[in-house]
């Protein structure tokens, strides 16, 4: 059986992921790369359904975990497809690994990196709009809200019209590009921290990273049998808000408007937080691979009937 770390992408909490999937007979692994996590599944005896956008990643899980124990489907978890394909294998543990993978990153031909000359390409498949057309097509308010929702940016306004501005004598087409209109906002205080935070804003625009995980997480818990569980990793406020949010929101008796005089809701909780708090990385893990520092592990228990 393969290990869990991988050239293509080391697993964020594998150590925790392989105690808490134990006795799991059926794993969805919604945010394949590698195969890392899906291995800790495998390890663990469980069938695993391994799902990614990204032919690339299928292709080097598949090359790693072969055929035996695991299925394989090209398609973004949150699609219909994936949904149904869940569905179908009626799974007991379901996990999203968000963001972007290692490999992804330092692919440079994927252009989620700053790197000088990289294409701003940021698709996690293989179709849709690449970055560098959202960055020459989108309207200046569209993309002050990338920048300030996504981005945290103070000055999201006078980004956004700065790369108006630019495009308006030139397209744009590579890092460089975006590097020099975040540098012409912010001065000589611009450094790679305000390079990752806003490449980043960029891509989960470019993939509606934060809308596909709000519709998708409700339509993968009502995949789950009961007492199944959903684990989501997150790296991103914006992606770990909405899972608190959501996971909090079905771990409650009722969730009618305050001041209501009766209860018009389900009136009964969906199931619960297990565990009740976050998951983070150690300091061990932080050394070895800093990509896990901002990991936030959530779990949601369905009700056992």
């Amino acid at each position: 059986m393969p290990d869990a770390m991988s050239a293509y992408h080391t697993p964020v909490l594998a150590a925790e992921l392989a105690e808490i999937a134990r006795g799991a007979r059926a794993a969805v692994d919604g945010t394949l790369g590698g195969g890392g996590h899906a291995a800790l599944f495998l390890a663990a005896g469980a069938r695993v359904l391994g799902i990614d956008r990204d032919p690339q990643a299928i292709g080097a899980a598949r090359e790693r975990l072969g055929e035996s124990g695991i299925r394989y489907l090209e398609a973004a978890y949150s699609s219909d497809a994936a949904v149904t394909a869940i569905a179908e294998f009626g799974p007991d543990f379901i996990l999203l690994d968000l963001g972007v993978s290692s490999h992804q990153l330092d692919q440079e031909s994927r252009g989620f990196s700053f790197r000088p000359g990289s294409p701003l390409d940021m698709r996690m498949g293989e179709s849709g709009p690449t970055a560098a057309a959202l960055l020459n097509e989108a309207d200046q308010e569209f993309l002050r809200s990338i920048f300030a929702e996504y981005g945290d940016e103070r000055r999201a306004g006078r980004l956004a019209g700065e790369i108006v501005r630019r495009r308006g004598r030139a397209p744009f087409s590579t890092s460089d590009d975006l590097v020099n209109a975040i540098r012409a906002v912010h001065g000589a205080r611009a450094g790679p921290a305000d390079f990752a935070r806003l490449f980043q804003a960029v891509r989960i625009a470019v993939n509606d990273e934060l809308g596909g995980l709000a519709q998708a997480l409700p339509r993968l818990r009502d995949t789950l049998v009961p007492g199944g569980r959903l684990a989501v990793i997150s790296y991103h406020s914006g992606e770990d808000r909405i899972v608190k949010h959501q996971f909090r929101e079905w771990a409650a008796s009722c969730v009618c408007p305050p001041g209501l005089p009766v209860c018009r809701c389900r009136a009964r909780p969906l199931g619960r937080l297990d565990p009740r708090r976050p998951i983070r990385a150690s300091a061990d893990e932080t050394a070895h691979n800093p990509r896990a520092r901002s990991a936030t592990l959530r779990i949601f228990r369905t009700a056992d009937t």
